[in-house]
């Protein structure tokens, strides 16, 4: 063990106080290519140098501007100095952030101030690349637009389609959804793309990467020929630069660096326990021990999940557990009562931690280390998003320290050894 790893607590002890194709073919013609991007390091560089450090002075609707401070904003984030306002003045725009931290809302503000409210058609497509993800934005557009008279709809798999082609005649203005069922329902010429203003691919790298490629293109082919697109990726991999380049017309091009992220806001402390196998015990007492309005308890596998939430529901602990193989509908209920507060404790993995968005998580619990440094802001994100406060306890064993403090140096931040007086922390 690590000397600057020092213990607070015996972890076995007991805590105390703890035309389709003519958008695409005239896009190819009539259109310069972008600038050289640099993609062999995997990264874009930066032509955007103008930074809003307030919302105020972003020229919003009131409307809007209600409905940010009312969700929690107090000032925007790194991201959202930089990215707002080149979307709102209608550039094709691409940002590459290491996290997804604040980056929802980035894109949902910018979308939300350039709705025409008084037509009922759809003037703006997201796509994502799972459920969970186009559940969670649909959360955050519609909260951060609850001042608007607009409407949000999800299209996403695992649900009716008939639900959906109500939906749609009904009237939206702003749809979002996986690419496979999105392309189906354009193919089916249920989604009508004539008035789509707007474009945004979230996630792209993850988008691609689950070969979503085809379907993504059927989507783009659709819209009219002067739809702005919004790109947002955490890595540039070849693929993703040559959707750019396909799909973009002279972009505006914003990296936000690894050392611009910000865990303002959540307090993050260690907890040794030296041996997996004592890390039960530990999280027991700290259950007993702290009042958690609402936590999440991150595992790294779905045998760990189904071994935790027995040994805890034997416990007589209400437990609720989330993972990628159980059913959409189940997963939804699921969601639905630990969003509802009838469930406190949510365990789930690295799967579906951009899904939750939960305002009253008050607790993150990392039972197993993430596998990589750039997950942990995606756990801890629940927590502590948005402006919101939170706090992060990480279980340490041993074998944890080097990503420990990997993770430090990633986000160039300090965790600390967790206070005896925990409880009083959160």
């Amino acid at each position: 063990m690590s000397p600057t790893i020092q213990g607070v607590i015996n972890a076995k002890s007991t805590f105390i106080g703890i035309s389709h194709n003519k958008r695409l073919l005239s896009h190819h013609v009539d259109v310069s290519p972008p600038a050289p991007i640099k993609g062999q390091e995997g990264e874009i560089e930066s032509n955007w140098d103008e930074v809003v450090d307030n919302f105020d002075k972003m020229e919003l609707k009131p409307e809007l501007l209600r409905g940010i401070y009312a969700y929690g904003f107090e000032r925007p984030s790194a991201i959202q100095q930089r990215a707002i306002v080149p979307v709102v003045k209608g550039h094709d725009v691409i940002v590459q952030a290491q996290s997804g931290i604040d980056k929802t809302a980035t894109f949902s503000i910018s979308i939300l101030q350039k709705l025409d409210t008084s037509t009922n058609v759809i003037q703006a497509l997201i796509l994502t690349p799972t459920r969970e993800l186009a559940q969670a934005i649909q959360n955050v557009v519609t909260t951060l637009g609850s001042y608007l008279q607009f409407e949000c709809h999800a299209c996403i798999g695992g649900t009716s389609v008939l639900q959906d082609i109500t939906r749609l005649q009904e009237g939206v203005h702003v749809v979002l959804g996986t690419p496979g069922h999105v392309s189906d329902l354009i193919d089916r010429r249920v989604l009508k793309t004539d008035h789509i203003k707007i474009f945004c691919l979230d996630e792209a790298d993850e988008i691609l990467n689950r070969g979503f490629l085809d379907q993504t293109y059927t989507a783009f082919r659709s819209l009219p020929q002067k739809t702005q697109v919004v790109l947002l990726s955490a890595t540039m991999p070849a693929d993703v630069l040559e959707v750019t380049k396909t799909f973009m017309r002279d972009p505006v091009r914003i990296l936000v660096k690894r050392e611009e992220l910000t865990l303002e806001g959540i307090r993050q402390y260690y907890l040794e326990v030296e041996k997996e196998e004592w890390k039960l015990d530990t999280l027991v007492d700290l259950c007993e021990t702290v009042n958690i309005t609402q936590g999440v308890i991150f595992c790294n596998t779905r045998r760990k999940i189904d071994w935790l939430t027995e040994k805890l529901t034997s416990r007589d602990f209400t437990i609720t557990a989330i993972h990628g193989d159980m059913e959409q509908e189940q997963r939804e209920i699921l969601m639905k009562e630990f969003r509802s507060g009838s469930s406190r404790v949510l365990i789930t993995t690295d799967l579906l931690p951009r899904g939750i968005d939960v305002q009253q998580v008050s607790l993150v619990i990392n039972y197993d280390m993430p596998r990589k440094s750039e997950n942990y802001i995606h756990r801890v994100g629940p927590g502590g998003p948005s402006g919101r406060k939170g706090v992060a306890i990480n279980f340490v064993t041993t074998d944890d320290v080097k990503m420990l403090r990997e993770i430090e140096k990633f986000y160039n931040t300090q965790i600390e050894a967790m206070p005896i007086n925990i409880a009083d922390v959160i």
